[in-house]
């Protein structure tokens, strides 16, 4: 099982980024997959997920409006565009791979995940 996360750089506040995350070694279209961020000195936290066949989508209340999720479930992979980044977005993020997308399982289940990328960074600052 591979989760890989890609597209991560530096950008200026009010700037734009795209992560993806190419997936590989289990069955794409019977999983929910999750992006999660963590910043120095602090957890883990849950960003967004999205259901297979996109019937559910989950965002953070901090990244409504900013952020949009989606997959591509003919090739394996899930797209995080993020726009209007804020000093505050800044951190490690990861993709993950679960049975569930919901607001009960992005925050404080983490352990629900049973796949995990090895994340990629995101620094937003002038």
């Amino acid at each position: 099982v591979q989760l890989v996360e890609s597209g991560g750089g530096l950008v200026q506040p009010g700037g734009s980024l795209r992560l993806s995350c190419a997936t590989s070694g289990f069955t794409f279209d019977h999983y929910s997959i999750g992006w999660f961020r963590q910043a120095p000195g602090q957890e883990r936290e849950g960003v967004s997920c999205i259901a297979p066949r996109d019937r559910h989508i989950y965002y953070a209340d901090a990244v409504k409006g900013r952020f949009t999720i989606s997959r591509d479930n003919a090739e394996n992979t899930v797209s995080l565009q993020m726009n209007n980044l804020k000093p505050e977005d800044t951190a490690i993020y990861y993709c993950a791979a679960a049975l569930q997308c919901s607001a009960a399982t992005m925050v404080g289940h983490l352990n629900l995940f049973d796949y995990w990328g090895q994340g990629t960074q995101v620094t937003v600052s002038s």
